[in-house]
C-alpha cells in the first residue's frame, strides 16, 4: 500500500470546510472593519437599514426594466406600456409625498415607515399573481403611494441620528444601499425572470420587505427631533445610545445643543447673521401645509438645489432607462458585454458616492462651508465633460472608462446635497422639505424616459443610418444614432445642473444661518 495514501491531499470535505471556515472569517474581518469605521454597532445597524430601505425602491424600479422582454411576452403589450408601468409609481408617488411630509414631521416616523415598507411587500406580491396588465397597473399604483414615505422620513431620522459634521459621509454609505439595490434589481430579478418566470422575480422582490420591516420596528427607536440625540461613536445598543445623547432639561437652550454642529458652529464663528424675515419664532412642525411649502421654497439655497437636482436626475433616469440599449446599437456589443459595462458604470457610481461624502465633510470641518454647494455643482458639470466623449466615440474600451468616471461624478454630487438640505432647513420641516423636492425629482424622472424616447424615434425616423449587409442587429442602426444624439442634446441638462448650483454658493452660508436662528427659536 502505498504510504502517501494517508498523506497526501486532503479529502473533498475538509477541504471544502477549510474554505467554508475562511470564508466566514474573511467575511466577519470585513464586517468588523466596516462597523469601526462607522463608528460602532449601533451606527452601523442604522445605516444598513436605512440603506436597505433605499434599495428596496432602487431594486423595485429596476425589476420593471430587466423583466421587460417577459412581461411584452405573457401580457402581449409593448414598450410604451413597460414604460408606463414605472411612470405612474414616480407620479402617484409624486402625489402622496407631500401629505406623507406633513405626517413625518408631526408623528413618529419609524412606525410609519415599518407599515410602509410591509404595504410596499404585499403590493408586490399582488403584483406577481396579476393576470392582466391593468391588474399590474393597479399595483404598481398602489407601489407609488407606499414608497412616497421612504425618502421624507429617511431624511429626517438620518439628520436626527447624525451631526451635522458627518452627515455627507453617513448620506453617501445610506445611498450606497439605493445604488446596490438598483444593480441587484437589473442582475437578479433579470436572471430570475429568464430562468423561471417574471411573477418569481416579483415575489423574491418583497420577500425582504417584510424583514426589514420587522426590524426596523423592533430594533430601532425613535429619536428626539433637531438633532439632539444623535447617536455617539462607539455606541453599541440604540436604545441606552438614544437616551445617553438625549439632553437633560437646563436653563441655557444653548447649552443642550450636541458639540461641533459643523455648519452651524462655523457659521457663528464667522459671524453671520441670518435673514431676519425668515427666521421662525415658533415651532417649524406647527405650521400648516400651505405655510410650510411657502416657507421651503423661499429659502433661495433649497429651489437652486431643488432645480438643480431635477435635472441631474432627469439626465440619469433617461441614461439608465436607454443605457442597455445605447450600448449594446452604438458599440454592436452583445448582452454580456453590456451588461458587464453597466456593472462597470454602477461600480463608478458607488464609488464616487462614498469619496465625496468623505470628502465634503472634511472639507467643511476646515472652514469650506459651502463644499456641500460647489462640489456637487463642480460634478456635475465634470460629469457632463466625461460623458460626451465617452458616447461620441464609436469604440467600446477607450469610451467605457471615461463613462464610468462620468458615472462616479453624477452620483458623487448627491450626498453633500441631501446633507446641504439638512443644513438650511429648520429641523421641524425636514420631512415637508424633502417631500417639496421628491416631487420635483419624480416628476423629472417619470418625464425622462419618455423625453429620451421620443426625441431618440423622432431623430432615428429623420436620419436613419443603413445597416451593414448581412447583418440582423437587436438594436436597429437608426435607433442607436437616435440615442446618440438625444444623449448628446440631453446632455446639456446635467451642465445646466451644475451652472444652476453654482449660483448658491452666495446663498448657502445664510440660509444655514438662518435655519439655526429658526432652531433656536422654536426651542
Amino acid at each position: 500500500m502505498n504510504p502517501r495514501g494517508k498523506t497526501g491531499a486532503e479529502p473533498a470535505p475538509r477541504r471544502q470546510g477549510a474554505a467554508v471556515r475562511a470564508t466566514l472569517w474573511l467575511a466577519r474581518h470585513i464586517r468588523g472593519r466596516v462597523v469601526r469605521r462607522v463608528g460602532g454597532p449601533a451606527r452601523a445597524r442604522v445605516i444598513v437599514l436605512f440603506g436597505a430601505v433605499l434599495a428596496l425602491n432602487g431594486a423595485d424600479t429596476a425589476t420593471v426594466g430587466a423583466v421587460a422582454p417577459q412581461l411584452e411576452h405573457s401580457l402581449h403589450i409593448g414598450n410604451t406600456k413597460i414604460g408606463l408601468l414605472s411612470s405612474v409609481a414616480l407620479l402617484v408617488g409624486a402625489v402622496f409625498t407631500i401629505p406623507v411630509g406633513l405626517f413625518v414631521d408631526r408623528v413618529k416616523r419609524l412606525p410609519m415607515l415599518s407599515i410602509s415598507i410591509l404595504l410596499w411587500s404585499f403590493a408586490s406580491l399582488l403584483s406577481a399573481v396579476s393576470t392582466s396588465y391593468s391588474n399590474l397597473l393597479v399595483t404598481r399604483l398602489l407601489l407609488g403611494a407606499v414608497t412616497a414615505t421612504a425618502g421624507p422620513a429617511i431624511a429626517s431620522l438620518t439628520g436626527d441620528y447624525f451631526a451635522a459634521r458627518e452627515r455627507g459621509r453617513v448620506w453617501a454609505y445610506i445611498l450606497g444601499g439605493e445604488i446596490a439595490g438598483t444593480a441587484a434589481g437589473f442582475i437578479v430579478s433579470g436572471t430570475v425572470a429568464s430562468l423561471i418566470s417574471w411573477r418569481a422575480a416579483f415575489v423574491l422582490l418583497a420577500i425582504p420587505g417584510f424583514f426589514l420591516a420587522r426590524e426596523l420596528y423592533r430594533t430601532v427607536p425613535e429619536p428626539r427631533r433637531g438633532g439632539e440625540s444623535p447617536l455617539l461613536p462607539g455606541a453599541v445598543d440604540f436604545k441606552l445610545a438614544v437616551a445617553e445623547a438625549s439632553p437633560r432639561p437646563q436653563a441655557d437652550p444653548e447649552a443642550a445643543r450636541p458639540p461641533e454642529e459643523t455648519a452651524h458652529e462655523a457659521i457663528r464663528q464667522r459671524g453671520l447673521r441670518p435673514d431676519p424675515e425668515r427666521v421662525l419664532h415658533e415651532d417649524a412642525r406647527a405650521l400648516g401645509l400651505v405655510a410650510a411649502v411657502r416657507y421651503v421654497l423661499s429659502v433661495p439655497t433649497n429651489v437652486l438645489m431643488i432645480v438643480s437636482s431635477s435635472l441631474g436626475y432627469f439626465f440619469f433616469a433617461g441614461l439608465s432607462t436607454f443605457a442597455l440599449l445605447f450600448v449594446r446599437g452604438h458599440y454592436h456589443a452583445s448582452q454580456a458585454t453590456a451588461e458587464l459595462v453597466l456593472g462597470l458604470l454602477v461600480v463608478g457610481a458607488m464609488i464616487g458616492t462614498l469619496v465625496s461624502g468623505r470628502l465634503t465633510d472634511s472639507l467643511v470641518r476646515r472652514g469650506f462651508l459651502e463644499a456641500r454647494v460647489w462640489v456637487p455643482a463642480l460634478s456635475y458639470i465634470g460629469a457632463a465633460g466625461l460623458l460626451l466623449p465617452g458616447i461620441l466615440s464609436s469604440h467600446l474600451t477607450p469610451a467605457v472608462w471615461f463613462d464610468v468616471g462620468g458615472a462616479a461624478l453624477l452620483s458623487a454630487a448627491n450626498p453633500p446635497l441631501d446633507a446641504a438640505r439638512l443644513d438650511i432647513m429648520p429641523p421641524g420641516l425636514w420631512g415637508r422639505a424633502e417631500s417639496i423636492r421628491t416631487v420635483l425629482r419624480s416628476l423629472a424622472q417619470a418625464i425622462a424616459p419618455l423625453a429620451f424616447g421620443g426625441l431618440a424615434d423622432l431623430i432615428a425616423g429623420i436620419a436613419p443610418k443603413q445597416a451593414p449587409i448581412g447583418t440582423h442587429p437587436v438594436v436597429s442602426p437608426g435607433a442607436a444614432r437616435g440615442l446618440e444624439i438625444t444623449f448628446l442634446l440631453l446632455l446639456g441638462t446635467l451642465a445646466a445642473a451644475g451652472v444652476v448650483l453654482l449660483r448658491a454658493r452666495p446663498t448657502y452660508a445664510r440660509d444655514t444661518a438662518t435655519a439655526a436662528a429658526s432652531q433656536r427659536g422654536s426651542r
